[in-house]
């Protein structure tokens, strides 16, 4: 039938330019422009991520935090992503961002306030940072992102967003909101799904009938690409060549990082249940930061003396994060009535008034 497109025929291939055995991919076609400081680096907050999840796990084990959300075996995904991006571009993350946050400098610990349930958000400052709030409900920040990328357009900002979710949020109304509001304004914003083949405990092929996630961005009138997650490079130029795309005012790219979590959901769930140890070996197998490594040392960047460094900052921050957590109280209840307003207004110092007469009556 003329004019029909069969979804039997869109590509499933994933952009690679670092392949798993560690090698780069012939006429992969991109320019790195990366700098051996640059590959440094992006390991270094890959070890960094990695110590420091880790560390969160043991203290939610531990029953120092509520619940934790492992980015275990997606820091290539985010790491390379978050690499890419200018200061001035913000990023609206899912729950399990750390790598990016990582990247931006944010201190572990004011994350982990909020999985312990002392501040709600975390505690770090999200215009320092250029990172917003964690959101735990599925999806929501790609509507959130969409609407400050527009904003920016606005302005005149040379700001451009990038709004994380998994591919479970591909399965919720907000993320197909999100894409079409993009798509039909043009708005500079980076659609970024980590497709780590479960959405808790259902697998991608039980949440859409589309060959690729990559595909649903036709539908919208902007580019798809899927990407190997595992591939930190490959999820750098990707990640670099949308953000560009988007400042030129070209609008929006979905981009599919097919990655896998090594990890449960969160902490409250058993993986046990729904997949098997040969799955979980075979992507073991393709350990983003064991193909990087491999790759960093036979272009003589990596030296034993960098690993061991890098190696140290890792326990050391696990220490430290672990120091700042472990028995942590709440923090003044009255601070909740900051940064609300620059100057309050009547009704809320009546309630502010009200609320510390209550608290002086306890």
């Amino acid at each position: 039938m003329k004019g029909y497109v069969d979804p039997s025929t869109v590509s499933t291939e994933s952009v690679q330019v670092l392949k798993p055995d560690g090698t780069l991919v012939p006429d992969h076609g991109f320019d790195l422009d990366l700098k051996e400081e640059d590959l440094r680096e992006i390991y270094r907050v890959m070890i960094l991520t990695r110590k420091v999840d880790q560390e969160s796990t043991n203290l939610q084990r531990q029953g120092e935090l509520g619940v934790y959300t492992p980015a275990l075996g997606q820091e290539g995904a985010q790491v390379g992503a978050a690499y890419a991006l200018e200061p001035q571009d913000w990023i609206f993350p899912s729950y399990r961002e750390l790598g990016f946050a990582m990247l931006r400098g944010v201190q572990p610990s004011h994350i982990l306030h909020l999985f312990r349930g002392t501040w709600h958000g975390g505690l770090y400052d999200y215009r320092e940072h250029r990172l917003a709030p964690y959101s735990v409900p599925i999806a929501t920040q790609a509507l959130h992102a969409v609407g400050f990328a527009t904003g920016a357009k606005i302005d005149g900002a040379n700001t451009v967003v990038i709004a994380c979710f998994g591919d479970g949020a591909t399965s919720e109304g907000d993320f197909h909101e999100a894409c079409n509001f993009a798509g039909v304004w043009k708005a500079p914003v980076v659609f970024y799904c980590q497709n780590n083949g479960y959405a808790i405990s259902v697998p991608l092929s039980k949440q859409t009938a589309a060959p690729t996630i990559a595909v649903k961005a036709l539908g919208y009138g902007f580019p798809g690409v899927r990407v190997d997650g595992n591939d930190v490079l490959g999820c750098y130029v990707v990640t670099r060549e949308a953000l560009r795309r988007a400042r030129r005012g070209e609008g929006p790219t979905l981009i599919e990082a097919v990655t896998y979590r090594r990890g449960p959901h969160s902490t409250a769930d058993d993986a046990t249940r729904y997949r098997t140890d040969e799955e979980l070996k075979h992507w073991e197998a393709l350990d983003p930061i064991a193909r990087f490594e491999t790759y960093l040392e036979a272009e003589g960047v990596l030296t034993a003396e960098f690993k061991d460094q890098c190696d140290s900052e890792g326990r050391d921050a696990a220490t430290k994060l672990r120091q700042e957590i472990v028995g942590a109280g709440p923090l003044d209840p009255a601070l909740i009535f900051e940064h609300v307003y620059t100057e309050r207004s009547p009704i809320l110092q009546q309630e502010f008034e009200e609320f510390m007469e209550d608290q002086e009556g306890r």
